[in-house]
């Protein structure tokens, strides 16, 4: 059984540990032999946005000195939260040019969904024929694209919408400052909010990234879904059929 490793990121470790619970799950039935560090670790994608790059650093750098037997045996790390896995594949090695450990760490890290459809080709996941509405997050747009999203919802015969609807306007605490508050709703009513508000009640919202699912439950009041939780949904569907 191949081992992986699922980054507990803020965000999911202490607002949203359902999940993580339910990404341990998936994982798991697709193969893997789940390893979750036992420290706390955080990637320090919060303290960029206030220029706390030094203070980013020493973060990463504890990373780098405390998982270095995991990252030189090539573990894979699975990360939920778009933020964080833009850390490790984009910032990391602009922080670190000379680091070899860094560089290691970069090709190992993998998006939830990346991964089930890049390394777990045995893995089917269950019939979900439901109305979806999938959002994508910034850096996971700008670095990856939603294709395996969309190709995961196609497998599950789920009927997919995905307005181009850009930015949710929350750009991690930029839409919580009172300044920008307006500006940030302007951006969410854009596109994305509409599509929401005109969506029904049937239709699940689909988004990974924790500020964006913030931003939509605040505007609209509706439930903001991971896309682990849909995959853990559609197999307790499964189950109980």
């Amino acid at each position: 059984m191949d081992c992986v490793i699922l980054w507990p990121d803020t965000f999911n470790n202490y607002f949203h540990p359902e999940v993580a619970r339910a990404a341990f799950e998936i994982l798991t039935d697709a193969g893997f032999k789940v390893a979750v560090p036992h420290r706390h670790v955080c990637c320090g994608r919060a303290l960029y946005d206030f220029g706390f790059l030094g203070q980013a650093k020493k973060y990463l750098n504890r990373i780098l000195d405390n998982h270095k037997e995991c990252i030189q045996s090539g573990m894979p790390i699975i990360v939920l939260e778009p933020s964080c896995a833009s850390v490790f594949r984009d910032e990391l090695a602009n922080l670190f040019p000379e680091h070899k450990m860094a560089r290691r760490l970069q090709r190992q890290v993998f998006w939830f969904v990346e991964f089930l459809q890049r390394f777990a080709p045995g893995y089917i996941p269950p019939s979900f024929p439901f109305k979806v509405l999938l959002h994508g997050h910034c850096h996971q747009k700008a670095l990856l694209g939603m294709a395996h999203e969309e190709a995961m919802l196609g497998k599950m015969g789920a009927e997919m919408i995905a307005p181009d609807s850009g930015c949710c306007g929350m750009a991690g605490p930029f839409g919580f400052e009172r300044g920008k508050f307006e500006l940030s709703q302007s951006i969410a009513d854009r596109v994305l909010l509409p599509a929401i508000r005109a969506a029904s009640l049937e239709t699940l919202i689909v988004s990974d990234g924790f500020s964006c699912r913030e931003q939509i439950t605040q505007a609209t009041g509706r439930r903001v879904f991971h896309f682990a939780e849909i995959l853990n949904l559609a197999k307790a569907r499964a189950v109980s059929q």
